[in-house]
């Protein structure tokens, strides 16, 4: 297994992992529209990602599973309101929208990296195509990061000193 392949199954996982988490946070805190409008978009696109890499995969030979992969949407969806009923009933929503935000945050600083480091290892190898496709995707991810501690920065002020 070379380089390559180990960053594209990192960044699947990565991108997988990034689109459950921002779909969860979108509905555990769906009372707080801003947040769970963009992140539903945001996760929209680390789907997008997912699928672009597994269709990458095939061509450098590395099978990276099925991109829908998990529950029903069904019952996805019922998890996620019992989900949301629980946290609007608990009495620091602030705070644990906060550890949302840094834990989005996170995830995607490490998709990040890995985007870099794919974009470095296609110019180095002179690859176009995956040149092109972390050219493309890089930029989404750059965004959500920013997206993440723009809402920190707004919020933590306020959610910190009414505590």
């Amino acid at each position: 297994m070379n380089g390559v392949t180990l960053v594209l199954r990192a960044l699947h996982h990565g991108e997988k992992h990034l689109a459950r988490e921002l779909t969860a946070v979108a509905e555990r805190h769906r009372t707080e529209h801003e947040v769970h409008h963009v992140a539903t978009d945001l996760a929209r696109w680390s789907r997008t990602h997912v699928r672009r890499l597994a269709d990458t995969g095939r061509d450098y030979g590395v099978h990276l599973g099925d991109p829908s992969g998990g529950a029903p949407a069904g019952v996805l969806s019922t998890l996620r309101e019992k989900a949301a009923e629980t946290v609007a009933h608990r009495p620091e929503p602030g705070l644990l929208l906060l550890r949302d935000l840094r834990e989005l945050h996170l995830d995607a600083a490490g998709n990040s990296l890995y985007w870099e480091m794919l974009a470095q290892a296609a110019q180095a190898a002179r690859d176009d195509e995956l040149l092109a496709l972390a050219s493309a995707c890089h930029p989404e991810t750059l965004r959500q990061m920013r997206w993440a501690n723009t809402m920190i920065k707004n919020l933590s002020p306020q959610v910190l000193t009414s505590l």
